[in-house]
């Protein structure tokens, strides 16, 4: 059983997609452990309550330092006994620590195909503004491991989504969340349970069924 935990700053869709993929048995052999927010008013936190997941805030205003918060943080993942950490939609830069424990077992979602459209500054709307600025044809979603760099871990799954003519930012990233973040992420975690999931020489593959 491939035991997770999600970390989430907002509303968690990305979350209920996971959750509902793993209660219909699309996502198998997997389990939510735990659900860790850095926002005390996370709606993510209540959907899990919901479906009798832990959930936990952990918030830096609850420290007197950024330090003892990633050590809190990093002592909550591993109370949890955890084998995946699951970024969806989580606001607050992963401390290096945590990365090199759990090193290729933290999987982010991106709402861009990687490497359009990521990096500093591009979270939220602001990767679909951009997007649309630079009036591309296409964008879409991408789930990577995560490394000490911002989006630059290496790429799992990509999907592609249509740009309409008539997109706005916040058209577009409902589009992208239901047709590819929604999908992909689940399938993703699927695969990493089911052990088809590798990575050698910075690249990551996944195996065929």
């Amino acid at each position: 059983m491939l035991k997770i935990a999600v970390l989430v700053s907002g509303s968690g869709t990305n979350l209920q997609a996971i959750i509902d993929r793993i209660e219909d048995g699309t996502v198998k052999n997997a389990a939510i452990q735990i659900v860790i927010s850095n926002n005390p008013k996370a709606y993510a936190l209540e959907r899990a309550r919901q479906h009798d997941i832990k959930a936990v805030c952990i918030s830096p205003k609850q420290f007197e330092s950024r330090d003892a918060f990633n050590h809190a943080l990093l002592d909550e993942i591993d109370r949890a006994n955890v084998d995946l950490i699951v970024l969806a939609g989580f606001m607050v830069v992963v401390p290096a620590m945590i990365i090199e424990k759990y090193r290729n077992k933290i999987i982010n979602i991106h709402p861009s195909l990687i490497p359009s459209f990521c990096g500093q500054g591009y979270y939220g709307l602001h990767v679909h503004e951009a997007a649309l600025k630079k009036g591309v044809k296409v964008s879409g979603a991408t789930v990577h491991f995560v490394d000490e760099g911002t989006d630059t871990g290496p790429i799992i799954m990509q999907k592609a989504v249509e740009v309409k003519n008539d997109d706005t930012p916040q058209t577009l990233q409902r589009r992208i969340m239901e047709q590819a973040e929604w999908i992909i992420m689940p399938k993703v975690i699927d695969a990493i349970a089911a052990g088809r999931v590798s990575v050698k020489d910075g690249i990551a593959k996944i195996e065929e069924e």
